[in-house]
């Protein structure tokens, strides 16, 4: 595993852009065939129910989203982490649906914006404070682990 992507052991060789261009349908997918009242259920204590993995999975695009702009607008920008569970304490009460419009809404701005930016800003560093100097490109490589990572919980709960 990279340190300077945690996610880089679920890339399975797909272009990144196929993979992220997939995503939220396959949430779609997953969802449905999890359902809506086993959606909000946690699989176990401390794990998080699927609604809460797509809250998450919406939180992150805002937050990635953010990340690429700041690279393509700043100069040596300093990513900011966040907390993701304390993130996720303000899930309680969203629907699984309304996560996933979220999701779906910002994703499909994302890639308008990797489409016009990539490949001339692959290579523009920005500095993650726990990870070190870090690529645009590298960013998007690291969307794309995550959300197959995240896709697999997904799944392992539609069983």
């Amino acid at each position: 595993m990279s340190d300077l992507n945690p996610y880089a052991m679920y890339l399975d060789g797909r272009e990144v852009g196929v993979i992220l261009a997939a995503t939220a349908g396959q949430i779609s997918s997953l969802i449905k065939a999890i359902g809506p009242e086993r959606a909000a259920q946690p699989p176990a204590p401390g794990k998080w129910s699927a609604a809460e993995i797509v809250c998450h999975l919406a939180d992150c695009e805002l937050a990635f989203g953010f990340r690429l702009r700041q690279t393509l607008a700043e100069e040596g920008h300093l990513i900011q982490p966040f907390d993701q569970e304390k993130w996720a304490a303000t899930y309680s009460g969203i629907g699984v649906d309304q996560a996933l419009a979220a999701f779906s809404a910002l994703r499909a701005w994302n890639l308008l914006l990797l489409g016009n930016a990539l490949p001339q800003a692959a290579n523009k560093t920005v500095t993650h404070p726990e990870r070190g100097a870090m690529t645009f490109g590298l960013i998007v490589e690291t969307m794309a682990g995550h959300d197959l990572n995240h896709l697999g919980q997904l799944r392992r709960l539609a069983q």
